[in-house]
């Protein structure tokens, strides 16, 4: 029996034999010297059309697997192979050293993906395979040799140096088991899809071409690889295995179950999301609501201030999708240890206590209103809330009103319709749970961010491993603040939700029960172990 160790994408267990994929038309590409590079050129324009026509397929079919959402890597494939420099770089190779397509292809495709691999930043490393992925679909249309995800007839566990997004969505579902390569990332689209379609995968693993056929184990729990195991470890594996099957079974039970105690108290039970790829997971693991939808990645992920009408695009579609469930979004939180090098913000030496979230949207007001205008446009197709963060006075939130009335006055006149929105705001500043007895009075409800809560009542720089030892959620001081800021809460109107990481600590839903939290908002992953927990819970003993 061999044992690797490799890094886990997502946790699950999975038994069957290895099949070693290669890639099919996986080729060393000739350099040939031509005398009518126009030809070439034109060999080469045609290519990228039949490219483009595949990868359009490709979407459609794709959408139908994954759903929209992840689908839209094949999107970006499409436009990668668009890209002008990445255009201007084969036609020049074709020119000026009078080389054949496939090679100027081939090239450009290698010397694109090492600059992506060489960033620092995970996001750009990680579209080095995609580089690859459109440079190879070309060289195959071009050498006329068909693209395939054919992994046979039995159920496998693909084992590969890498595997492009589309290699992977074209895999039969019902005969991959899981998969394993030499390469690759997290933040991957490759991975993503993984994710979606719940297939457990192991990657940094070093593969060995002698493992095809054997029986093989993967534990995505420890990130293992077991080859040819021994009987002691197939049978707990396979114990785990059916263990797994009969808690996701138990879960499932539970959609479309209420949020209630054995004694009757309810409680709202949100999902937390980073953008619109995650509605999906939302609606699949049967959230009551959006309760953190965290906006400042829209500008993360934008090389330039995101506009009004892209933002209402975005905050349309997830109000829409969600269909009269409640989404509360966040304001822009940047700054800390979320930088945009657009905002051009000066480097500070503490961040966390810094420029940032509500303090820059008051300073720089034109970017706020942006976001507000485009939040109240989407608030007339379902039901949306607006909350801020990083408050720590009652003079910020009637300023932050005086703006949304300038907002609402301008859309009245440009006769824009809008919703009627609830404003609240993030406790997540012992200053804000000290006098949330006034802030109280000032909107319609709280949302705790334990997160940072914990970090500001601790002193204690969350992002500094040094101080993970004395790091301490559960800390009385910050439990005595939760419970301070529901009950000045509710004395004045407010209902008050946790939006932060303990709202999915199973050793506290009781205490935030008792405390009387009207809302939990968790990762869409923990929304029915969540829901289980409450669901067995008997506040009131008899």
């Amino acid at each position: 029996m061999e044992k690797i160790t490799g890094k886990s994408i997502l946790k699950g267990i999975a038994i069957g034999k290895v099949l070693f994929y290669q890639k099919k038309g996986e080729q060393s590409v000739k350099r040939v010297k031509v005398e009518d590079t126009e030809t070439e050129i034109r060999r080469y324009e045609a290519a990228k059309v039949t490219a483009i026509e595949q990868l359009n397929k490709l979407y459609q079919n794709a959408v139908k697997e994954v759903g929209e959402t992840n689908a839209a890597v094949f999107e970006v494939h499409a436009m990668m192979v668009q890209d002008g420099d990445y255009v201007d770089s084969i036609r020049n190779i074709i020119e000026t050293q009078q080389v054949n397509a496939e090679f100027a292809v081939a090239t450009t495709g290698d010397n694109f993906s090492q600059m992506f691999a060489e960033m620092d930043d995970e996001y750009f490393k990680a579209r080095a395979v995609d580089v690859k992925d459109i440079s190879e679909r070309i060289v195959n249309i071009l050498s006329g040799i068909e693209n395939s995800g054919d992994i046979g007839e039995e159920p496998v566990i693909v084992i590969a140096e890498d595997l492009a997004p589309s290699e992977t969505v074209q895999m039969d579902k019902e005969k991959l088991l899981a998969f394993v390569t030499r390469y690759g990332s997290s933040n991957s689209h490759t991975a993503i899809l993984a994710r979606t379609m719940n297939i457990p995968a192991l990657i940094d693993v070093d593969i060995q071409t002698e493992w095809d056929g054997k029986l093989a184990i993967i534990d995505g729990y420890s990130g293992t690889l077991y080859i040819e195991p021994d009987a002691e470890i197939l049978n707990q594996m396979k114990k785990r295995q059916e263990e797994d099957k009969k808690s996701k079974e138990l879960l499932l039970q539970l959609k479309g179950k209420e949020d209630i105690t054995l004694d009757g108290k309810k409680i709202k039970l949100y999902a937390n999301i980073g953008g619109i790829k995650d509605v999906a997971s939302v609606l699949a693991n049967d959230a009551a609501g959006i309760g953190l939808f965290r906006s400042e990645f829209l500008y993360l992920e934008s090389e330039d201030y995101p506009s009004e009408d892209s933002q209402f695009l975005v905050y349309k579609k997830v109000i829409e999708t969600m269909a009269g469930r409640k989404v509360i979004v966040r304001t822009l939180d940047i700054g800390a240890d979320k930088q945009v090098d657009y905002f051009n913000l000066d480097h500070e030496d503490n961040p966390a206590m810094g420029y940032r979230a509500i303090r820059i949207c008051l300073d720089r007001v034109d970017i706020f209103k942006t976001q507000l205008r485009a939040l109240f446009r989407a608030s007339v197709f379902g039901n949306i809330a607006i909350m801020y963060p990083m408050i720590i006075s009652v003079e910020e939130v009637r300023k932050i009103k005086g703006i949304v009335e300038m907002v609402k006055k301008e859309l009245d006149e440009q006769e824009i319709p809008y919703g009627d929105v609830e404003q609240g705001i993030m406790i997540e500043t012992p200053a804000a749970v000290m006098i949330s007895d006034l802030l109280a009075k000032e909107v319609d409800f709280f949302s705790i961010g334990t997160n940072d809560l914990t970090q500001y009542t601790l002193a204690i720089d969350r992002q500094n491993m040094k101080l993970d030892n004395i790091y301490d959620s559960h800390h009385p001081a910050v439990l005595r603040m939760i419970q301070m800021t529901i009950e000045n809460g509710h004395k004045h109107g407010c209902w008050v939700g946790i939006c932060g990481e303990l709202g999915a600590d199973p050793t506290l839903t009781r205490t935030f029960l008792e405390m009387g939290i009207d809302e939990l908002s968790v990762s869409p992953s923990f929304i029915l172990p969540t829901r289980k927990n409450i669901r067995e819970i008997r506040l009131q003993e008899k």
